[in-house]
């Protein structure tokens, strides 16, 4: 299998563990290359610098668990992107593409009920348009718990799964990574607990005849 650069772009650290880690660990082993990019950090008087050096920290320990082969933090206002100029947050995440010329691209759902998930999607697709030069040649949107199931499917796109990926052999590095965000894991029944993660993967698998899975609206593919 020839191997392929991926890129996650991650609005928050800790989305790309939540949206799709048992994928991010299985392609690490089947030896791609699959890049992180977390567009923002947490800022005072919200954050404090102690609480966003662990949440950093805890990334780092998450992606070295699943194979990440390399981290970058773009350090945005998190909360904030809606703040920004639209180009600044394009030009961002344009530069962060360009730089690996991803084959394939995984974004946060436009559904998301986050605003900075919204928007870090609508500038990846500006990063991403064919034609500008190494342009990705299949985009993908994963889904997040705690943001995407708290869409309004009736008044914004719901997400409709047409992408499966078999995470059976690596549900386990999933849920170890996101135990190592010890400042985000909270007690079931909470979106942000190991075992309502565990029931996400088993039930996406069900639906598709496979153990565990992971769930992807298809963007765009050119073959």
């Amino acid at each position: 299998m020839r191997p392929v650069i991926k890129l996650v772009l991650a609005p928050h650290a800790d989305d790309e563990v939540l949206g799709l880690g048992g994928s991010i660990a299985r392609w690490a082993r089947e030896g791609h290359a699959v890049h992180v990019v977390v567009a923002t950090r947490g800022y005072p008087p919200v954050w404090s610098p102690e609480e966003e050096n662990a949440c950093r920290a805890e990334a780092l320990r998450a992606h070295a668990r699943l194979g990440v082969a390399s981290a970058r933090f773009l350090d945005l206002p998190a909360a904030e992107l809606d703040t920004l100029m639209h180009r600044e947050l394009n030009h961002h995440l344009l530069e962060a593409v360009r730089s690996l010329s991803p084959e394939e691209l995984y974004l946060p759902f436009p559904g998301d009920l986050h605003r900075d998930h919204q928007l870090v999607f609508h500038s990846a697709l500006v990063a991403a348009r064919p034609g500008s030069p190494g342009f990705p040649r299949r985009l993908y949107a994963y889904e997040t718990l705690s943001e995407t199931n708290w869409n309004a499917p009736q008044l914004t796109p719901g997400f409709i799964p047409n992408h499966f990926v078999d995470i059976s052999g690596t549900l386990e590095d999933k849920l170890d990574a996101f135990a190592l965000f010890r400042s985000q894991v909270r007690p079931p029944p909470h979106e942000r607990s190991l075992g309502t993660l565990r029931a996400l993967a088993v039930l996406r698998g069900a639906t598709v005849g496979l153990a565990a899975a992971e769930a992807f609206v298809t963007i765009r593919t050119v073959a």
